[in-house]
């Protein structure tokens, strides 16, 4: 469709992009002689030959001097990151009060008289065809497929941040149910808010009962009367009290304000502090522990390669990706996952968004279960059972999928507590939309052997190479080769025939 959008024409006086006033003649027999002008002037430029401006080749069409190898790397790249088209010129330094015109509006020949006093008003300079050209490109980019493909709102993040918020949760009482896990889930600076308001509401809880108990039995109208049997001595305020409160739950006990035998009710108020004390430290260190220990600061050091590559191996079209561990200290158990998220829609109509379906990393045979001591190279084999069986080059580009990567195993520093293993799982994610998947290449290799010992090259992890694939799917292949070795048997009995004596 780009190849046939129209071209700007070559009087562009009329369609600038800044305002400026209209030119009117004098008197009306210059106006006159003017419009006879400028009609001899249109007759003229009918017959002059129109600039050729570049125009961008149609999609899917073929071009003559091109081999028909699968795409490269640079050009599924410059597809998901360019801004503007490879034959686009840069844009030219705009002002803020610039004006973006329809593109239908920059082929129009010719504008009635009434219609161009108005719009000449809001033209001010003369546009080079340079600055027409950039407008079109702007508008063919706004237009374009791909300008929505970045726009996609993607299910995980490459960090592994699931982009789904939960809202209109009507029972929110179940929380609170699993208080525990509720806390803990929490961020971090709500999390110690919760947990000094804990300390700090019961201190004060109990200083005021502290407070009220001195004041309702006189203590606090006797002090320094050696008669008078306190039941709470050295209390004179609510900040003693509250000092006696902080002095008896924290065990501190200075000496000098304390709770007597001379009453019942100070006694067991002491005992209650005691226990909510005893209570709030095991649940509240508890936390502490849980939240500090649990190492989802450990995923940071797993990294996944930043593209797939689809190439053959053994004769088999295979979707690859490469993790690695940054950190000396293993994973243990680690195991890999993927999903394809993917919206479809049912025989009978119904339309589901975001399927999950798994894409099968080895189970079958093992090969899910990972040795992470040097970067791996993950395939999926493509297959009928693969959800990419039907997928070639050119319908990789129309499609819209993500596929989700989950690496878990258990924290190599804990997992010999066999109390603390299943506390101490960790799980690393990523995901790889369509336009992150390279066809027809593959990851350069990143060990070597070096005095005595395996060297892994970490700068080499996100190197791939092109190789020679097919763009067909894994379907067309696995026909062609079935009707290769028809044709062969099909031939080689021809021939036993032809051989047999007769």
């Amino acid at each position: 469709m780009l190849a046939y959008l129209p071209r700007p024409p070559t009087d562009t006086s009329r369609y600038g992009t800044f305002p400026q006033e209209p030119d009117l003649p004098a008197d009306p027999g210059a106006l006159v002689e003017d419009g006879g002008q400028q009609a001899a002037a249109a007759t003229a430029k009918r017959g002059t030959p129109m600039p050729n401006y570049p125009s961008a080749p149609r999609h899917g069409s073929f071009v003559p001097g091109e081999p028909s190898l699968p795409p490269s790397r640079g050009s599924l790249t410059t597809q998901h990151h360019r801004g503007r088209p490879s034959w686009c010129p840069p844009p030219a330094p705009q002002e803020g009060g610039a004006r973006l015109y329809p593109l239908h509006a920059l082929s129009v020949a010719n504008i009635p008289n009434s219609s161009r006093s108005k719009t000449s008003a809001r033209s001010s300079t003369l546009p080079t065809p340079e600055g027409l050209q950039s407008r079109r490109c702007k508008l063919l980019e706004e237009d374009s497929p791909m300008a929505g493909r970045r726009q996609r709102q993607r299910y995980v993040t490459k960090v592994g941040k699931c982009q789904v918020n939960l809202g209109n949760i009507q029972d929110k009482k179940r929380f609170l149910s699993d208080i525990f896990t509720t806390i803990v889930d929490l961020k971090y600076r709500w999390f110690l808010f919760v947990f000094m308001m804990c300390y700090v509401v019961t201190w004060v809880v109990f200083g005021f009962i502290y407070f009220l108990d001195a004041w309702v039995r006189g203590d606090i109208g006797h002090q320094g009367d050696p008669e008078w049997q306190a039941c709470i001595e050295n209390v004179d305020g609510f900040v003693s009290a509250l000092l006696l409160s902080v002095e008896s739950q924290r065990t501190i006990g200075y000496g000098t304000r304390m709770v007597t035998a001379n009453c019942a009710e100070g006694v067991i108020l002491l005992i209650a502090q005691s226990i909510v004390g005893s209570m709030i430290d095991a649940m509240m260190v508890g936390c502490m522990f849980v939240k500090i220990s649990r190492p989802k600061k450990r995923a940071q050091t797993l990294i996944f390669s930043k593209n797939c590559v689809i190439s053959c191996r053994d004769e088999k079209l295979c979707l690859m990706f490469r993790v690695g561990d940054l950190r000396e200290s293993h994973m243990v158990d680690a195991k890999i996952r993927a999903k394809l998220i993917k919206s479809r829609q049912t025989a009978e109509g119904e339309f589901i968004p975001l399927e999950q379906s798994e894409l099968n990393l080895g189970y079958d045979t093992g090969e899910d279960r990972l040795f992470l001591v040097e970067p791996q190279i993950i395939c999926h084999v493509i297959n009928r059972h693969s959800p990419f069986w039907d997928m070639s080059a050119e319908s990789l580009r129309r499609e819209q999928f993500e596929i989700i990567i989950i690496l878990e195993g258990i924290v190599e520093a804990t997992g010999k507590w066999p109390c603390l293993a299943a506390g101490m799982t960790c799980q690393a994610r990523t995901s790889y939309t369509e336009d992150e998947i390279l066809w027809g290449y593959r990851f350069e290799p990143c060990m070597s052997l070096e005095k005595g010992a395996f060297q892994v090259d970490y700068s080499r992890f996100e190197m791939t190479f092109e190789v020679q694939t097919p763009a067909a799917s894994a379907k067309e292949l696995h026909e062609l080769k079935e009707l290769e070795q028809q044709e062969h048997s099909t031939l080689s009995l021809y021939w036993d025939h032809l051989l047999q004596p007769c």
